[in-house]
Parts: structure tokens; C-alpha cells; sequence
């Protein structure tokens, strides 16, 4: 079947803040496979492939039975893994970049960004923001903001609170939730470019694609899912996972 729309789950072992998170068990399953079992409940996506650089996380992502690649593990972002296994796959056309750390996502979450991609003919990338009001989060370098203007495109992320309130009340805040859709063109270009300035600065992919000129569509949503990145998260999961909210 011609232009696909994927959804590629970039999944390394070495995480510098929870190292093998992907493979951490919660209820009995490791958290790439809470992912993966989110992910094939999308209704707009044709395929879920796990792309990984660690054998046992690819071992693993086959017993539990999921569709699995081996890639390079020379890839500085997420972005640079996906786009090797789409590459080889020209029948794929719509790139959905899901990260192996949000066991929390809602499917049709993901199914949203898919829209989101589709139907804007000029967005070369899609993602997903939702209003955070705690001070905490706002302040929290863990949790990437976003700002984009009147016609839905970013202008910015950043792990600073933004905008800065020089006047307080006038600007809501928006929490980047770790989800991104390509279209196959804009993720070659974007992957195919050296890491930018600002990319290397705040250590933030989507950056790059900002500084290339690239427009990202955004859309506020009402899910409050947030990647597994320190014990605290891993925590939490654990909580609503015991208290069957998931």
C-alpha cells in the first residue's frame, strides 16, 4: 500500500537520566510494550514499528509481538532514528515520531496528530501542546514549553518558562507533549541537515526544523500524558497504573 502513515517508536537503552527505561517493568510489562500496545489502537495509522540500537529491547519488541528494526547507534536525536527506518521503506509517507517513554499516551492522541498533518498542506510537522497553570510545571526544565502564533505554527520550545512575564496575565503557558508527525520530505530534510545552534543549546530536535524555516502545525489538547524521564515520572506511572487509570 502506497503513502502509509507509520508510526516509527524510537527506543534506546541508554537514556541519560533513567538508563534502560524502555525495558523497566510496570504491571508486568516493560514500558516500550505499555507504548506499543497504545500506539496499534490508533485508527489512522497503518503500521507500529519499534526502532531500536539495543538488542534486547529489539528482542523483547518481538516476543511481545511487535514489528521491529535494528538501527544505527551513531543517531544524536530520535528524529535521525526514525528516518533510517523509513528510508527503507519507500511506501511509507506520513511519519509519526512516538516516543518509547509515553506509556501514558492516548491513542487517539495520536490519532489527532495524524490529522493535524494531513490536513494542513503546508505544515512540513505536527505536535501536540496542552495548557499547563502550575507553577512547578511552568518552571520545570523537564517539561519543554511552546509558543505559536495565530495560525497554530511554533515560534518556539523551549526548557525555559516562555514567555517570560515581564507583565503577568496576558500569555497562557503550553507544555509540549513528545509527539511529532513528518511528511516524508520535511523529515529527510530536516534529518539531513547538521544539528543547529539552538538544537545543541536546549538539546530539542524540533529546533532544528525551526531554524531551517520548517512550519510546525501545533494543536492544544486536552491529554495530560508526560514522558517517563526521571524516578519521579516512573513513579507516577507506577501510581496510575495500580490505581487502573490507564
Amino acid at each position: 500500500m502506497e503513502n502509509q502513515t507509520a508510526i516509527i517508536i524510537p527506543a534506546r537503552y541508554e537514556s541519560t537520566r533513567l538508563k534502560g527505561k524502555p525495558l523497566i517493568e510496570v504491571g508486568g510489562k516493560p514500558i516500550i510494550q505499555w507504548v506499543f500496545e497504545k500506539a496499534v489502537k490508533s485508527t489512522l495509522a497503518d503500521r507500529v514499528i519499534i526502532a531500536t540500537d539495543n538488542e534486547k529491547i529489539y528482542e523483547t519488541s518481538l516476543m511481545f509481538g511487535a514489528e521491529a528494526e535494528m538501527t544505527l547507534d551513531t543517531h544524536n536525536s530520535g528524529s535521525d532514528r526514525i528516518a533510517e527506518v523509513a528510508e527503507r521503506h519507500p511506501e511509507i509517507g506520513y511519519i509519526i515520531n512516538l516516543q518509547g517513554d509515553e506509556p501514558m499516551i492516548n491513542p487517539e492522541t495520536i490519532d489527532n496528530v495524524i490529522r493535524l498533518l494531513k490536513e494542513d498542506e503546508n505544515a512540513d510537522i505536527s505536535t501536540l501542546v496542552r495548557e499547563i497553570k502550575e507553577e512547578k510545571e511552568i518552571n520545570d526544565s523537564n517539561l519543554v514549553k511552546c509558543v505559536f502564533d495565530n495560525n497554530g505554527y511554533a515560534m518556539y520550545f523551549s526548557r525555559s518558562k516562555i514567555p517570560f512575564e515581564r507583565n503577568v496575565g496576558y500569555s497562557k503557558f503550553y507544555g509540549h507533549i513528545g509527539l511529532y508527525g513528518y511528511k516524508r520530505d520535511a523529515l529527510f530534510r530536516m534529518t539531513g541537515a547538521n544539528q543547529s545552534s539552538l538544537e545543541l543549546t536546549e538539546s530539542l530536535e524540533q529546533l532544528r526544523a525551526l531554524q531551517m524555516g520548517m512550519k510546525i502545525k501545533v494543536s492544544v489538547v486536552e491529554d495530560s500524558s508526560i514522558g517517563i524521564d526521571t524516578i519521579e515520572d516512573l513513579n507516577n506511572f507506577k501510581s496510575k497504573m495500580l490505581a487502573n487509570q490507564l
